[in-house]
């Protein structure tokens, strides 16, 4: 079972022309493919299915029972292809893929950092060079994100993949050794500077006593300038 449904219809015919007679009624066309049978062209209220992926919290990787008068009608399925107008984005095409519920399959679900690391404190920039990751796990396993906390990247510290952490039974089709993220450090700024001069701060801050043990010294040395002239 998934966690949506979603409606469609069947669709006879295909090409610009009919794609466009669909747009004008608010539907977009699509196929769903796999689970060995062939393929089944459809047509999506796109509106609805826009929707949907706003509210459910596993977005692309959404299990979707699709229902309505379609051969499509009673598969289980997630949106594995979406096809957009590159200029304004629109929705142009939805392929469906249909899910084995007890066979595992590849997905690719985003990494979420967080935490400010220590070395953006001290005056790096985190840059994120990986924001998806591949994983196999059942349909019903899929997690909504990988979350990784990064508070504690130093100064040129790098997050690689096979330092994450997953839940139980997902696993990596990703070469484990991929940079996820690095805490760059700027031009002109050497690693441990921005830590140096923090403490150098809270130094002069903290401690006023040598300044004044600098000035009895200095006392000190008058006096004893005097009497020897004396």
């Amino acid at each position: 079972m998934g966690e949506v449904t979603l409606k469609v219809e069947a669709r006879a015919t295909r090409g610009k022309s009919a794609a466009r007679k669909l747009r004008q009624r608010g539907l977009v066309p699509g196929v769903v493919y796999g689970g060995g049978r062939d393929a089944t062209a459809i047509a999506v209220d796109v509106v609805g299915f826009e929707r949907l992926l706003e509210t459910s919290h596993g977005g692309i990787n959404t299990l979707i029972d699709l229902a309505g008068d379609s051969a499509a009608s009673g598969r289980t399925v997630i949106a594995k292809e979406l096809q957009r107008e590159p200029v304004r984005g629109t929705l142009t095409h939805i392929d469906f893929y249909e899910v084995d519920l007890a066979a595992k399959m590849e997905v690719s679900v985003p990494i979420h950092l967080v935490g400010t690391p220590m070395g953006v404190v001290n005056g790096g920039v985190l840059d994120q060079q990986l924001r998806e990751i591949t994983l196999l796990c059942l349909p019903d396993a899929i997690p909504d994100e990988v979350e990784s906390d990064v508070s504690g990247m130093e100064l040129g510290d790098s997050l690689h993949i096979a330092d994450l952490t997953f839940p139980m039974g997902v696993e990596i089709s990703t070469d484990d050794s991929l940079t996820v993220a690095t805490v760059l450090i700027p031009r002109g700024l050497k690693e441990g500077e921005g830590e140096a001069e923090a403490q150098v701060e809270g130094g002069e801050e903290g401690d006023p006593q040598p300044a004044a043990d600098d000035a009895v010294a200095s006392k000190d040395a008058d006096s004893k300038g005097e009497a020897g002239g004396s």
